[in-house]
């Protein structure tokens, strides 16, 4: 909205004798929305009120302020601190403002802002307002403790979509024909030992679980690996609790035990294998050594495996994320996992009310890292690239 600044000047000279105090500090707080950036400033000069004023006329106003026959707000006694400080509200909305943020000459750019912090901060810029006031403060001026949302994915593969159609499709093929598709990552590492886990549960009162109150891993115990298969035509799932490393071999080893264990039952006459996974990790689409395991193992099993790879950045829509592993969390949540045996029977007991199976098992193998393959071995794996996204998306035959 374009006003020139003599406009405002006649506007409020007419109007704001008409109006009681209330009514007045609306008023201008409504012209400052109005007229948006830099109207604040040129309010207060049209009018004469302090940026405090028009501030709290704001506060009213987003609070769905109506009529009312009261002049000032409830209360008596001495004068409250913004109307003695008349820019006190000022000073501190500048502080905690967004924009404030992004200034690398801000004293508080790297600095946790709490009520102490921005009181000390005040005193220093001459405003005198306690931690507790300074809380009060920051409620009347709309603020309130966030903690950050997890929205922003970053720049998106320009095939992203195209993959995840691709990626649907041959599930549904594979399916609709009665072929075992899974969905695999490998989980969390989990500290094993008297540690403290997340969550809370039910227990007597006053008789919490005691856990240690430090979280050092243990040399003695290390951590458990829980890679997970999830079944998607069964939903059924099956992790591999190893306790030494991630790596290509273990995450094959971990899909060969989901096959010999639940996969080979249910699909007898299974001649295809399709794997969903994730782009990275031990199963990365860029690994050599997961392509080398998994010619090995399509040779052991006599099966065609094709492997679809999610798009960089896009884990969390990997099915097993939400299918398997976010309803293993939930079931072992305020529980220490004080062995490997305890890790095992927590997993195994996952259920859902829509049926979901799971079983699991734990792997002491010995799966070393800095495993290579050399360029003319690898060239002779039975690999075949697919047209759409060949890093993305491949079969392997078996010989």
């Amino acid at each position: 909205m374009e006003v020139g600044g003599e406009g405002l000047s006649e506007f409020f000279s007419v109007t704001l004798p008409l109006l009681n105090e209330r009514q007045r500090r609306l008023v201008a707080a409504a012209m400052v929305e109005m007229l948006g950036r830099g109207g604040q400033a040129r309010v207060a000069e049209a009018t004469g009120m302090s940026r405090n004023t028009l501030l709290a006329g704001a506060r009213e106003l987003a609070g769905g302020a109506g009529p009312s026959e009261r002049v000032r707000r409830p209360g008596a006694g001495r004068k409250r601190a913004i109307d003695l400080d008349p820019d006190l509200l000022v000073v501190l909305d500048g502080l905690v403002e967004p924009e404030s943020r992004g200034d690398p000459m801000s004293p508080l750019r790297w600095t946790l802002k709490s009520t102490r912090v921005l009181s000390r901060e005040l005193a220093r810029l001459g405003h005198q307002a306690g931690a507790n006031l300074v809380g009060d403060l920051l409620h009347y001026l709309g603020y309130s403790l966030q903690a950050n949302a997890k929205v922003t994915e970053g720049a998106q593969h320009p095939d992203r979509d195209a993959q995840f159609r691709y990626i649907n499709d041959t599930a549904g093929e594979h399916l609709a024909a009665g072929q075992p598709v899974i969905s695999v990552d490998c989980k969390k590492k989990e500290l094993v030992g008297d540690y403290a886990n997340g969550g809370i549960e039910w227990e007597p009162e006053g008789q919490p679980t005691e856990v240690g109150v430090h979280d050092f891993p243990d040399p003695e115990m290390g951590k458990a690996i829980p890679y997970g298969v999830y079944d998607i035509g069964g939903n059924e799932g099956w992790v591999n609790v190893g306790d030494d490393h991630d790596t290509p071999a273990f995450a094959v080893a971990s899909i060969a035990r989901w096959w010999e264990r639940m996969g080979r039952t249910r699909y007898p006459n299974a001649t295809r294998l399709m794997i969903t996974a994730d782009a990275g990790g031990s199963n990365s689409y860029r690994s050599r050594m997961f392509k080398a395991e998994l010619a090995g193992l399509a040779a052991t099993l006599g099966l065609i495996i094709t492997v679809c790879h999610m798009p960089p950045g896009t884990s969390k829509w990997n099915k097993i994320e939400h299918r398997l592993f976010s309803f293993i969390s939930m079931n072992w949540r305020g529980r220490p996992l004080t062995t490997y045996r305890t890790v095992v029977e927590l997993i195994a007991a996952t259920t859902t009310a829509t049926g979901l199976r799971v079983q699991a098992d734990l792997d002491q193998g010995y799966y070393p890292t800095g495993q290579t393959i050399t360029q003319r071995d690898f060239e002779a794996l039975p690999v075949t690239r697919h047209d759409f996204h060949g890093d993305w998306n491949y079969t392997i035959n078996p010989p």
